[in-house]
């Protein structure tokens, strides 16, 4: 039996929602270290910290990488067939999307604080737990944007071509791109559409 009002998405986590339209105001460092700082409340594998966060809020920054990661994700597309004009017109879409959110922040792994073991499968579920560490840290950094009136969208693009965003931004080698949030002040033009209702039926069981 649940308990009333014990039925619901509470409201903290009801209010986020994946915002791509954002207004040109800038967002201040200090509001963007108190987000990488509820980031790192997270719960990571052996108490580490295997994340690095890089604020991207200049022109030439954003470029950078939103050149960096379209040139491997043309790549990906041609060999995909994909006709030249849809690549361009989804390379375009995805270039001004970066170009004009307040800031970018780039969430990379790293091995500090991991665990290292003489086989592969080891390996892979240590690095998988520091993936899953870092996707528990970007939900505390959006739900602390929209804590604080923040929108914010996560972008999955560097984790297709990690290498490339990296060396984009001269970031160290053992820095490895996987997320990208980006943050701003939500367009007031833009509204965001109805949450879809969830049926747990085909999300859950019991035993």
């Amino acid at each position: 039996m649940t308990e009333p009002g014990l039925d619901r998405t509470p409201s903290f986590i009801d209010a986020r929602r994946s915002v791509r339209s954002f207004d040109t105001a800038p967002v201040s460092r200090g509001t963007i270290d108190m987000l990488i700082s509820a980031a790192c409340t997270a719960p990571a594998p052996h108490h580490s910290r295997p994340w690095r966060f890089v604020i991207i809020d200049s022109a030439e920054g954003k470029e950078s990488l939103a050149v960096g990661m379209a040139a491997r994700w043309r790549q990906d597309l041609e060999a995909d067939g994909i006709d030249d004009s849809r690549i361009v017109e989804l390379v375009s879409a995805s270039h001004q999307k970066l170009i004009s959110a307040p800031t970018l922040i780039l969430g990379c792994l790293t091995w500090d604080g991991l665990d290292r073991y003489p086989d592969e499968a080891r390996m892979r579920a240590e690095w998988g737990m520091a993936l899953l560490s870092l996707g528990a840290a970007v939900e505390n950094l959006m739900l602390a944007a929209s804590a604080v009136g923040l929108a914010s969208c996560w972008i999955a693009a560097p984790i297709f071509c990690p290498e490339e965003a990296r060396d984009a931004l001269g970031l160290a080698v053992d820095w490895l791109p996987h997320a990208l949030v980006t943050v701003g002040n939500q367009d007031p033009k833009y509204s965001a559409p109805p949450r879809r209702e969830i049926d747990l039926s085909t999300l859950r069981v019991h035993r």
